[in-house]
């Protein structure tokens, strides 16, 4: 469920994960306005479905929604994953975290988050997740940079230091230092203005990441690509937080192989 949504590619993923599992059924966008999500996630049940994944906007709107909530989920702010238990309640859960921390040790396995201090951009249900993580494995200090500074000194509040709010007018002075960059922001998205942030004053060794994969490569990556930064896509954590969500739904790990990230990747 997301508003937008028919840019996921996670009904490829999962339709191709069903095959391969034998199981009878079927993953759908689900196109949701804002307005009709508590109705939406009320419909799971009725209508058969095991659970669904939040995506932008709904994963903080979500919280207020289900009936139960886990204490990832409860502690990062918002939901990723609802599943419908069997008397029918529907409880909510976040993998965004996991597929966070799966993507960027996959690509670079050497990474450790309190090498220094990590900068995030955005400070919605994305970057709560990100900055979960990065809390979780000891970083240092998390820069959290947004448009509406009240929203990040919000999330700065409620998860306490190293978590720390910048406006948007010291996003340049926010990098310096810095031993990795992540947008959590939509900005870069195919359909959506890049981010505005030279990296000027970033180290040349800094990682950069983007939870944006559509495109693939957003601006943010080709422009740190260029000046020789180490980068990391965002569909590796599409990819690897479909495994907890499996293990919720099914009771089933499945392996997320090169082939179906090829796949992925060839519709991209």
């Amino acid at each position: 469920m997301g508003w937008p949504v028919m840019h996921s590619r996670s009904p490829m993923i999962h339709n191709h994960l069903m095959a391969q599992h034998g199981l009878t059924g079927a993953y759908v966008p689900l196109a949701i306005p804002p307005d009709n999500l508590p109705a939406a996630l009320r419909s799971l049940a009725p209508l058969g479905f095991s659970g669904c994944n939040i995506t932008i906007p709904h994963k903080e709107h979500a919280l207020t929604v289900v009936d139960a909530i886990d204490p990832v989920a409860r502690r990062i702010g918002a939901i990723s994953c609802v599943v419908v238990e069997p008397d029918g309640s529907l409880s909510g859960t976040n993998n965004d975290a996991f597929g966070f921390v799966e993507n960027v040790l996959q690509r670079h396995p050497a990474w450790k988050a309190d090498a220094g201090p990590v900068v995030v951009i955005g400070s919605g249900g994305g970057a709560r997740a990100v900055a979960y993580a990065l809390a979780e494995r000891d970083a240092p200090e998390i820069r959290v940079v947004n448009r509406t500074r009240a929203r990040a000194e919000t999330l700065a509040h409620e998860f306490g230091p190293p978590v720390a709010a910048f406006s948007w007018d010291e996003r340049h002075l926010a990098l310096q230092g810095a031993t990795m960059l992540v947008n959590t922001t939509s900005q870069g998205m195919t359909g959506n203005p890049p981010l505005d942030l030279s990296l000027d004053t970033l180290p040349a060794t800094a990682l950069v990441a983007d939870i944006v994969y559509v495109p693939l490569e957003t601006p943010l990556l080709a422009a740190a690509r260029k000046r020789g930064n180490p980068t990391v896509d965002g569909l590796g954590m599409l990819l690897h937080q479909v495994r907890p969500a499996w293990k919720a739904w099914f009771g089933i790990d499945p392996k997320i192989t090169a082939e179906l990230r090829s796949r992925v990747e060839a519709t991209l």
